[in-house]
C-alpha cells in the first residue's frame, strides 16, 4: 500500500514536471515569436504584399495660384482606383487564365501569360487604374490566386502643359514616391511621415498574429485604442502638407495655348515659355512641348520627363548681347552712345566673324549695336571690357551654375569655353555662340537687368500648408548683384529702343517694352561645327513695363520651318502674352 502510494506520487511528480516543461516550452516559443522573431514575421508579411495605397492616402495636394481671384486651383490630388494582382504559386493554368482575363483588363494575353507563369511570384500586380466594373469582373471569376482591390492613386487635373513642373508619383520598389518635378523635390513634405500598411491577402499582419499582440506593449496599446474606438488607425498614415505653386493657372493656360500655336504655325518640334516675376524670382508660368501625361507616365520614355527649361541647354545667340553690354556698361568702358566703326567683319587668328547679314554699317553707337543686332559691336564691347572681367560678369549673372530653383536635377549650362584661354571663344561668346545656357538661366539674367541689378533665386513653391493649419511662405532670395542700378537703367533704355525701332509686333501702345531676340545655330551633336543652315533655335526675352517691370517672358522655339529670324517668328507671340499680362495685372500706361 505504501509502495503503491509512492509509485503514484512519482508518476504525479513526473507528469507535473512534464507539464511544467511543456508550459515553459510554449512560453519560450511565444516569447520567441513575439519578440525575438517578430521582425522576421513582419518581413515575411511585407514580402507577400506591401500596399502602396497607404503611402498615398495622406499625400498632400498641389495647387496652382490664382492671382485674379486671390485663390488657388487644385492640380494634383489623390483618388481611389482599382488594380488586379495574382499569387502565381496558387495558379495552375496560366495560359487559360490569361485568355480569360485579357479582355477584362484590356491587356495583351501573351503578356499576361508571361506574368502569370512566374511561379516564384506570390504577389504580382497585373494591371492598375481599373474601373470598379473591371475589378468586380475579376473578383467574380473566383479564381484562387487572382483578385482585384482598391488603392489610392495620384491624379493630375488638366496639367499637360505643366507636367515637367509637377512631375509624377511613381514606384520605388513597392513604395510610391515623387519621381520628378515638385513631386520629387518636395516628396517628404507632400508625403509626410508615413508608415506602410502591410497586408497579407485581406488581413494585416497584426490580425494574423493577433493572439500574440499582448506580449508587446506597443501592440497592446494599439489594440486597446482600437477597442476604445479612437483614431489609432490613422497612425498608419500621417498626413503630408499641401503646397501652393507660384504658377498662376490663368497665365499658365494662356502661355500653353500661345506655345502650341506658334509651334504649329512654324512646324517646330519643340519649344518652351517661361514667365517670371523679376522682383521676387517667382515663376508665374513654365510650359514646354512636347510634354507628357503624368496620369499615364508609364507610357513615356525617361527622356520625356526631362524639363527643357532647367535640364537642357542651347546657344542663345543674340539674346546674350545685352549681358555683354551690361558688362561693358557696368565696368565703365562704354556708354550707350559710345561709337565704333562697323566694317561688317572682325578677323582674328585665321577666323573671320561677320554680322548676321554680312553687311557693314559704318559708325554705330552701342544702342544701335543692340537695335541692329551687330556681332561686330558685341565683339567691340567685349574687347573693351577685357576677358577676365567679361568672364566675371558672365558668372555673376548666373551662367555656368545652377539657379537654385526648387526642381530636381537642374543643370549648370556650359561656359567652359571661357576657361580655355582662347581669345576666339570670348569673341563668339559676346554674341551668344560657343556657350550653352538653360532657358531659366537666361530668363533669370534678364530679370536681374529688369529689377535694377539683383540676381534672384527663382522658385516654384509659394507656400506650404501643414496639416496643423500653420503655413510656411517662401521668401524671395537675392543671390547677388551683377550690375548697378545705374547700369540697369541704361541697359533698359537701350532695350526699349530695340523694341521701338525693331519689333513692331512686340510693341504695346502706351507702354515701355524692353526685349531682344536671338537666332542661333544648333551645334552638331556628332562633334564639331553646326547643323545645316536651315536649322536654328529662335528665342525672345523681354519685360514690361521696362522701368517698373512686373514680368519677364522668355520664348524658345527649335527648328522652325519657313522662317529665318526670331524677330519675325516670336515677337508677335511675346506681344500677345505681354498684352494679356498687362490687362491681367491692371498695369496703368507708362507713356
Amino acid at each position: 500500500m505504501i509502495a503503491r502510494n509512492i509509485r503514484s506520487g512519482t508518476r504525479a511528480n513526473v507528469l507535473l514536471i512534464a507539464i511544467f516543461f511543456l508550459t515553459g516550452l510554449i512560453i519560450y516559443r511565444l516569447f520567441n515569436l513575439t519578440l525575438a522573431q517578430h521582425s522576421e514575421f513582419v518581413k515575411s508579411a511585407k514580402s507577400q504584399y506591401s500596399n502602396p495605397s497607404a503611402l498615398l492616402a495622406g499625400r498632400g495636394n498641389i495647387y496652382f495660384s490664382d492671382i485674379a481671384s486671390n485663390g488657388t486651383k487644385i492640380v494634383a490630388t489623390n483618388r481611389s482606383s482599382f488594380f488586379a494582382y495574382s499569387n502565381n504559386s496558387a495558379i495552375s493554368f496560366a495560359k487559360e487564365l490569361a485568355e480569360k482575363i485579357a479582355p477584362i483588363l484590356n491587356q495583351n494575353k501573351d503578356v499576361l501569360e508571361a506574368l502569370l507563369s512566374q511561379k516564384d511570384k506570390t504577389y504580382l500586380v497585373l494591371a492598375r487604374n481599373l474601373t470598379k466594373k473591371q475589378a468586380e469582373a475579376i473578383n467574380g471569376l473566383k479564381v484562387k490566386g487572382l483578385a482585384a482591390t482598391s488603392e489610392i492613386t495620384r491624379y493630375y487635373d488638366e496639367v499637360f502643359s505643366a507636367a515637367h513642373v509637377l512631375g509624377f508619383v511613381g514606384f520605388d520598389g513597392n513604395q510610391r514616391v515623387g519621381r520628378s518635378g515638385v513631386e520629387f523635390s518636395y516628396d517628404k513634405i507632400l508625403g509626410g511621415e508615413t508608415k506602410t500598411l502591410e497586408i497579407l491577402g485581406n488581413k494585416t499582419y497584426s490580425d494574423i498574429f493577433k493572439f500574440l499582440k499582448f506580449w508587446r506593449k506597443d501592440d497592446a496599446k494599439k489594440e486597446n485604442a482600437e477597442a476604445e474606438g479612437n483614431e489609432a488607425k490613422q497612425d498608419l498614415n500621417i498626413v503630408g502638407s499641401d503646397i501652393v505653386l507660384t504658377i498662376d493657372q490663368n497665365i499658365q493656360s494662356v502661355v500653353a495655348l500661345a506655345l502650341n500655336s506658334v509651334l504649329k504655325k512654324w512646324s517646330a518640334p519643340r519649344g518652351s515659355i517661361i514667365v517670371e516675376d523679376p522682383n521676387t524670382g517667382a515663376i508665374l508660368a513654365m510650359a514646354s512641348s512636347p510634354s507628357f501625361d503624368p496620369n499615364n507616365y508609364s507610357e513615356y520614355q525617361l527622356n520625356d520627363f526631362l524639363n527643357p527649361n532647367t535640364q537642357e541647354v542651347f546657344e542663345p545667340g543674340s539674346s546674350f548681347k545685352p549681358v555683354t553690354m551690361a558688362a561693358a556698361l557696368d565696368s565703365g568702358v562704354i556708354t550707350p552712345n559710345t561709337t565704333y566703326d562697323d566694317t561688317g567683319a572682325v578677323k582674328i587668328g585665321g577666323y573671320t566673324i561677320r554680322n548676321f547679314n554680312e553687311k557693314a554699317n559704318g559708325i554705330q553707337t552701342m544702342r544701335q549695336v543692340l537695335e541692329h543686332s551687330l556681332n561686330t559691336g558685341a565683339i567691340f564691347a567685349q574687347e573693351k571690357t577685357g576677358d577676365d572681367q567679361f568672364l566675371n560678369y558672365v558668372v555673376s549673372f548666373g551662367f555656368g551654375q545652377k539657379t537654385g530653383i526648387d526642381l530636381n536635377a537642374e543643370i549648370s549650362g556650359n561656359i567652359s569655353n571661357l576657361y580655355s584661354g582662347r581669345k576666339i571663344n570670348f569673341l563668339t561668346a559676346s554674341f551668344g555662340q560657343g556657350i550653352a545656357v538653360t532657358p531659366l538661366q537666361l530668363a533669370n539674367a534678364y530679370s536681374a537687368i529688369a529689377n535694377g541689378g539683383k540676381l534672384m533665386r527663382p522658385y516654384l513653391v509659394k507656400e506650404i500648408m501643414r496639416p496643423d493649419g500653420t503655413t510656411v511662405k517662401t521668401e524671395p532670395k537675392i543671390l547677388g548683384a551683377p550690375i548697378t542700378e545705374k547700369t540697369s537703367v541704361q541697359l533698359k533704355s537701350m532695350l526699349v529702343d530695340v523694341v521701338d525701332k525693331g519689333f513692331d509686333k512686340a510693341r504695346i501702345k502706351g507702354y515701355d517694352v524692353a526685349g531682344k531676340t536671338g537666332t542661333a545655330q544648333i551645334p552638331d551633336p556628332s562633334g564639331g561645327g553646326y547643323l545645316d543652315n536651315d536649322q536654328f533655335v529662335h528665342d525672345f526675352v523681354g519685360f514690361a513695363p521696362a522701368y517698373s517691370p512686373r514680368f519677364v517672358i522668355l520664348i524658345k522655339m527649335e527648328r522652325p520651318k519657313g522662317i529665318k529670324f526670331a524677330a519675325d517668328s516670336l515677337s508677335p507671340v511675346f506681344g500677345d502674352i505681354a498684352r494679356y499680362l498687362i490687362r491681367y495685372f491692371n498695369i496703368p500706361p507708362t507713356r
